[in-house]
């Protein structure tokens, strides 16, 4: 689990998607987002996840976001990457269904 905080923008983008690229070339191949402390986010940030979201996919992983605020949530709504990342409601519940796809994959 990673937790984001704050305005994911412009300026902050090219340190997610550098944070994130890192866990991948280290092996993650599940990862979960907490979203609860981030209030904002523009297409660049958008951006960063969708390009995390797919070298997971290509490395047979998943992108995952919890506790994703209303404003946010509503972003991804929009600009349709709710139908392409997994949203949760909270980490609790995006770790768990972690878990059943992990038992289901005997693993």
């Amino acid at each position: 689990m990673v937790e984001v905080r704050g305005e994911l923008d412009m300026a902050t983008a090219p340190q997610l998607r550098e944070g994130l690229q890192q866990l991948v070339d280290a092996g993650d191949r599940q990862v979960v987002l907490d979203m609860a402390g981030v209030g904002f986010i523009d297409s660049s940030a958008l951006g960063a996840l969708v390009v995390t979201f797919k070298s997971l996919r290509d490395v047979g992983g998943r992108l995952r976001l919890a506790a994703v605020r209303p404003a946010v949530r509503g972003v991804l709504r929009i600009t349709s990457v709710d139908r392409v990342i997994d949203i949760y409601d909270s980490v609790q519940a995006a770790e768990a269904d972690l878990r059943s796809v992990d038992g289901a994959a005997g693993g």
